[in-house]
């Protein structure tokens, strides 16, 4: 049988916790119901089921159940966060900011409301990942209605300061949304004290199901207006139409919830890792570890390599290692990766570059691996390179 690559690709997904799936199982079979069928047995399980998976994440994010909004996963919730923002407070402004180095499930509703007349501001980043908080306050405008600024980079692993975005964001009386996609059980996050006023989830980076994820919408202090993106049966308050899915929204649930009570123990675990991968490839001359050092994922390295070739590193290492060279949501593209050009790299440097996205269930042997093949892999092609001048 061909031996799988070690998994080192956990921004892009995760597998599924097995506890996770054992919570979910009993819904597509046993517990089947539609949660909006309320005449019956059938529906009032699968309301229960829905009624306690919104009380679960609430709670993890210091907010009331009735201010989830289940959607199909962040990138639906992005945008209904903020096409909805949009299209509600459009006689208020028309005016966006955002950042550089966003996932494109906000850079592109946003280039869509450009289209629509919208202006956006894109903030830049500093070599660190980071926004400069005075160039946020600088690009206020009279008439701007949302800042959207990601909790943590799904390349660099970066962590905004949110609480202070937040702060400046309310103190202009201004909507806050981040999409929190890879933050989630990951990191503490508390929307009352970050004056978040949406914020995007998914389940599939926190080993819950693909296909399932929620937005946080504020319903005081300021309550939210939203523009329903998706229209039917109403469900969701109006704010988005459509069946819900019982199963995925107990594993989203169960999800955040595993993420939550592990929170301190495998983030200090993941450092070690990472740690301990980094030190090993700080070996090689010429490499470059993107983002801040230390306000990062625990679980994240993202390294640049000198005299490389970007497609050869990646097909060497294929067999041994599954690993990213930028976003899985932008693997096709063929321009290096927008977050890492933010930072300064040149496109040759942009272009050889590995994400390791440790998790949950990566060992200390498997990082020994990987690093050992890795030093070997861009050695080689160092030495294919001189050896080819002569």
């Amino acid at each position: 049988m061909l031996q799988r690559p070690i998994y080192l690709d956990c921004h892009a997904t995760t597998p599924m916790d097995e506890r996770v799936l054992e919570a979910m199982l009993p819904y597509f079979t046993q517990h089947f119901g539609n949660p909006s069928s309320i005449s019956h047995m059938y529906g009032w399980e699968a309301e229960a089921a829905v009624k306690k998976a919104r009380e679960t994440i609430a709670n993890t994010i210091s907010c009331s159940p009735e201010e989830i909004v289940f959607t199909s996963g962040a990138t639906e919730a992005n945008n209904l966060a903020i096409k909805g923002v949009a299209e509600a407070y459009f006689n208020q402004g028309q005016h966006i900011i955002t950042v550089q180095t966003e996932h494109r499930a906000v850079l592109d509703p946003c280039h869509y409301l450009e289209g629509l007349g919208f202006e956006v501001t894109l903030l830049r980043v500093k070599k660190d990942g980071l926004i400069n908080l005075d160039d946020l306050e600088k690009a206020i405008r009279p008439e701007t209605i949302l800042v959207s600024v990601m909790a943590a980079n799904n390349e660099i692993g970066v962590i905004q300061h949110l609480t202070e975005i937040g702060e400046i964001c309310h103190n202009h009386q201004i909507l806050f949304h981040s999409d929190a996609a890879q933050a989630i059980g990951k990191i503490p996050l508390d929307v009352q004290t970050m004056n978040l006023d949406l914020m995007s989830l998914t389940a599939h980076k926190v080993y819950g199901p693909k296909g399932i994820g929620a937005l946080y919408v504020r319903r005081r202090n300021p309550r939210v207006r939203l523009a329903a993106q998706l229209h039917g049966g109403g469900q969701e308050r109006g704010m988005r139409s459509g069946t819900l899915y019982t199963p995925q929204i107990v594993g989203l649930a169960k999800a955040i919830e595993l993420g939550l009570e592990e929170i301190e123990s495998e983030g200090k675990r993941q450092r070690e890792l990472r740690d301990r991968l980094s030190n090993q490839l700080s070996q090689l001359e010429g490499i470059y570890f993107n983002g801040h050092p230390t306000q990062r994922l625990p679980g994240n390295l993202n390294v640049s390599f000198e005299k490389v070739d970007g497609s050869a590193l990646l097909l060497g290492l294929q067999s041994l290692v599954a690993v990213s060279s930028g976003s899985a949501c932008s693997s096709t593209a063929t321009t290096p990766s927008h977050v890492l050009t933010a930072l300064g790299h040149q496109d040759s440097l942009a272009y050889a570059s590995l994400r390791f996205g440790l998790g949950r269930f990566t060992t200390s042997e498997e990082i020994d691996q990987v690093a050992q093949a890795t030093l070997v892999t861009v050695q080689s092609l160092r030495q294919a390179i001189v050896d080819c001048r002569f």
